[in-house]
């Protein structure tokens, strides 16, 4: 087993935030009725896409009836659905719908992360439960440090959650720390060269109200695309 598949898997067993967990459970236990046949997931949800990806995505966490049902991230909700066409579009991913972890849905060059691991009450990650989840992140941009170029950032959350992770991982990150904004690009120096995009959270607040659309969601991944010599 590769160092990353064993995180992926020690990440799955991982009861450190006892709200979350409970949470998380009992999701899976009463379901949503369109889903009721479902079995869901109901854990953390790992990491998805190869353990050589130039590109990183952080979102927020998984979302109770998408990655918590599913296993896998944007899996299975209208965010997915707006990321993983986008990314198809651009040449990143096999196909341009997520619908289970069975789909056979393969991603290029990229890898989709989270800061935090479990499914929050709300979509709201308390800080505590953030910092408890910052180990399975640090270990997880750790293993992708040789190959990974660009993390596009999903909102102003995983953006503020990031930048401790890289700072203490080796990068130089400036002070005072750089704001989150859709499009802001930021270049540290590290371990290997890191550029940082911004791109709001495809949540559908943002995608309904049109803050976010389908072609601004592209053109994050292009640059994303570009500055890690995938274009």
């Amino acid at each position: 087993m590769s160092e990353l598949a064993d995180l992926d898997r020690r990440v799955t067993e991982c009861r450190r935030c006892p709200r979350l967990v409970a949470w998380r459970e009992e999701v899976a236990r009463v379901k949503r009725a369109a889903f009721a046949d479902w079995d869901y997931w109901g854990r953390p949800v790992p990491g998805f896409g190869p353990a050589d990806a130039s590109i990183g995505i952080v979102g927020l966490a998984p979302a109770a009836h998408g990655a918590n049902r599913t296993g896998r991230m944007f899996t299975g909700d209208r965010s997915g659905d707006v990321l993983y066409a986008a990314l198809h579009a651009v040449g990143l991913a096999s196909q341009p719908t997520a619908v289970s972890s069975a789909d056979g849905l393969t991603l290029y060059g990229v890898r989709i992360t989270a800061p935090v691991k479990c499914a929050p009450p709300a979509n709201k990650p308390t800080p505590d439960e953030r910092d408890n989840c910052r180990p399975w992140l640090a270990a997880e941009l750790a293993l992708l440090a040789p190959t990974l170029r660009v993390i596009v950032v999903l909102g102003a959350f995983g953006w503020q959650a990031l930048l401790p992770v890289l700072s203490a991982a080796g990068w130089h990150v400036p002070t005072p720390r750089p704001k989150f904004g859709h499009g802001v690009r930021v270049s540290l120096d590290g371990p290997a060269p890191l550029h940082l995009v911004g791109c709001y959270h495809v949540s559908q607040q943002n995608t309904f109200t049109g803050k976010l659309t389908p072609a601004m969601v592209e053109d994050v991944l292009t640059t994303a695309k570009g500055l890690a010599g995938r274009a």
